[in-house]
């Protein structure tokens, strides 16, 4: 009986911490928008807190200039180029030690190349 009592109180309280944990450890984050220059800077929030994405609209509601996108833990995954909503220039995507880098033109992907950091060189594919 004594187990059985031990038993229910060790799991009310771990209940409890569970609760008080995720009330502390989620953090409401809002996405943030703020009129720079005549353009809308944004940042964009993971549910950990951690940003996701940053860059720029035009007050039409296109994405302009640089957007950079992280992972939940902060890690760079791309970085894009916008002009008035198009895609344009070199792209680049990381994803451990390979960068793809896509080149766009008319909105349109012109070309690819992916980079592979190999014991501390560097390796092309075109």
């Amino acid at each position: 009986m004594k187990n059985i009592i031990s038993l229910l109180v060790v799991c009310l309280l771990a209940n409890v911490a569970v609760a008080q944990c995720s009330k502390i450890c989620s953090k409401d984050v809002k996405d943030k928008y703020v009129l720079v220059d005549g353009l809308i800077e944004a940042t964009l929030y993971h549910e950990n807190g951690a940003i996701a994405q940053t860059g720029f609209y035009t007050q039409e509601n296109k994405l302009q200039g640089e957007w950079v996108s992280y992972d939940a833990n902060g890690k760079k995954t791309a970085v894009a180029q916008y002009n008035n909503g198009n895609k344009v220039g070199t792209w680049k995507f990381y994803q451990g030690d390979t960068m793809k880098e896509v080149t766009y033109a008319n909105s349109k992907i012109a070309k690819v190349n992916t980079w592979e950091a190999k014991d501390t060189r560097v390796v092309s594919y075109k």
